[in-house]
């Protein structure tokens, strides 16, 4: 995959999402200064960017959409690996002491806990850097000192790190798979993540068990929505960075899962 590629699969997006679009329209409003009424309409669009990406009914809905396709089996399942996804880890770099955990940590944890009730022998970690980006370390490194320091024995890890995205995750850990003979895998990623994660690996031609983790949207959490109190319906329609943060990472994958299958990929 080229670089250009690359660049632009996380580039474009940023002008499409709720704080981009609203960015763009108000600094085309800026020089709109002699038509008023484009001017005011530029700013109206920007407004209702902010508030529908920002509200809690749109992001819950949307992240809803994504995370519920794929819910946790009843029981703990059998698999030949595990494979998991880097992404909630951040580096050790000054003043950082350790390697630390971010908001899809859950994952590190999920793959260390399957791996202690003995769902797969082995855990595949997932993940690798993009050179033009502000990053040091290796993310399965980083995943690898945490799930050391959780029990799981450094002979049961095995690295995947060139993978600069999900497609290329699941074509080089298909290779490395094939290599060792395995077929079946439970893949360990955010829930939000898990519907374009399975459809890639699915076309690498393995059985996938997905296992989700880091849920945004519970049972409680939906159903408080419905709450008829007028004081949790004002602040839930009140843009919130939550909200957006919330919106954005949901529009994020609609938008990967898309460009996805116009490629063929899925």
């Amino acid at each position: 995959m080229s670089d250009l590629f690359v660049f632009l699969s996380k580039f474009l997006p940023l002008l499409v999402y709720p704080l981009g679009l609203a960015f763009i329209l108000i600094g085309l409003a800026l020089f709109l200064g002699r038509r008023p009424r484009l001017q005011r309409a530029f700013l109206i669009l920007a407004l209702l960017a902010l508030f529908l990406g920002g509200n809690r009914w749109v992001s819950a809905a949307l992240a809803r959409s994504l995370e519920w396709r794929y819910l946790p089996p009843a029981a703990i399942p059998q698999a030949e690996a595990i494979v998991l996804l880097a992404g909630g880890t951040e580096p050790q770099e000054y003043p950082r002491q350790t390697v630390e955990q971010n908001g899809a940590a859950d994952r590190v944890f999920y793959a260390a806990h399957l791996y202690h009730q003995g769902a797969a022998p082995n855990i595949l970690l997932s993940g690798g850097l993009i050179d033009w980006q502000s990053q040091s370390g290796s993310p399965t490194q980083e995943m690898a000192s945490i799930l050391e320091l959780l029990g799981v024995p450094a002979q049961a890890l095995w690295f995947e790190p060139d993978s600069r995205n999900t497609y290329e995750s699941a074509v080089f850990s298909a290779r490395m798979l094939g290599e060792r003979g395995i077929h079946k895998i439970l893949l360990v990623t955010s829930a939000i993540h898990m519907p374009r994660s399975v459809k890639l690996f699915e076309a690498q031609n393995l059985e996938v068990i997905p296992v989700p983790t880091d849920f945004s949207v519970t049972q409680n959490n939906w159903e408080q929505m419905f709450n008829p109190d007028l004081r949790s319906q004002l602040i839930g329609l009140i843009p919130s960075a939550g909200n957006l943060s919330m919106t954005t990472l949901a529009l994020k994958e609609h938008f990967g899962i898309l460009v996805y299958n116009i490629r063929g990929w899925k």
